[in-house]
């Protein structure tokens, strides 16, 4: 369990001092613990002794010990595959496959489990929203993933933009951004640092509703975001998977295409009209109004 998981478990059962602490490390983790002690205390508004208290509850041996399992946690968060490959768990012989989606099932309950059906519901209704601009980006690899949910976000809403990987192109998007509007962004482990520059410039100078997917180690542009859906990416492998991600993606799809099934029909069945190339088996609307002439 990350530092972050424990602080979160315990708020509950913490007393009114530690709680400003908490809140105070949640709210720019892990960033807020590297800070010295005098820093994080006066950001959180209690004593030195205080912030002493509160990180003997959550199981270390004093500050600097706190800031040791912080430390570690943001190299776990750099780690590339190379370094995965010498901590590999091995599969039993001759059932590779077999084990293998045995951890990618572990990844979804794990995921499904992590994220409260709250802040889901609360996610879908922001995307499924007509009257927002959706935004949507993502790094070197997960930026497929945000191609997938703006594939399927455009067959049943519009006002969805897919925004390029080259950051000279970004200004023309950021500049159409309102309050009201939704920025989707993915970011996992060895983070993209143009993205929490992104999500900085898009929550300070348009203030538009960010949503982070990222991994429980947490992308630094997690500061900047409104909401924040952490996945796991681990099984054991040189290799992080992005399964939690994609099946959440999924998730997000068929609930906000849900929210208005009206709404969503009808733009399905107008976006089969204009298609140039339909499906195989499929019949435009048009053609089925001319036959009924």
């Amino acid at each position: 369990m990350i530092v972050k998981e424990t602080i979160e478990n315990l708020v509950p059962r913490l007393t009114a001092s530690e709680q400003k602490v908490a809140i105070a490390l949640l709210a720019d983790y892990p960033f807020a613990g590297l800070q010295t002690i005098q820093e994080l205390a006066g950001r959180s508004g209690v004593s030195a002794p205080s912030i002493t208290r509160f990180v003997a509850k959550i199981g270390c041996n004093g500050y600097q010990e706190f800031q040791r399992r912080l430390i570690s946690e943001l190299k776990e968060s750099y780690r590339s595959p190379v370094q995965l490959k010498l901590t590999e768990a091995p599969t039993a012989p001759g059932r590779f496959l077999e084990d293998y989606a045995d951890r990618i099932a572990t990844h979804v309950r794990e995921m499904s489990n992590g994220i409260p059906q709250q802040q889901f519901d609360a996610a879908c209704d922001l995307i499924s929203d007509p009257a927002r601009n959706i935004f949507l980006i993502g790094g070197r690899v997960s930026d497929s993933i945000a191609t997938l949910l703006s594939i399927h976000l455009r067959q049943f809403r519009g006002r969805v933009h897919h925004i390029p990987s080259n950051p000279e192109l970004w200004p023309d998007y950021v500049l159409r951004m309102r309050r009201q509007d939704v920025v989707v962004m993915f970011d996992f482990r060895r983070y993209q640092p143009s993205l929490t520059d992104l999500a900085r410039v898009v929550a300070k100078k348009r203030q538009s509703t960010i949503i982070a997917v990222t991994d429980k180690w947490l992308s630094p542009m997690a500061r900047y975001s409104s909401q924040v859906l952490a996945v796991p990416v681990e099984n054991g492998t040189a290799w992080d998977s992005q399964v939690g991600a994609v099946t959440l993606v999924e998730a997000i799809i068929v609930k906000a295409s849900a929210r208005d099934w009206d709404a969503t029909r009808n733009r399905l069945e107008a976006w089969e009209d204009v298609r140039l190339t339909p499906p195989v088996g499929s019949t435009p609307a048009n053609n089925i109004k001319d036959r009924n002439r």
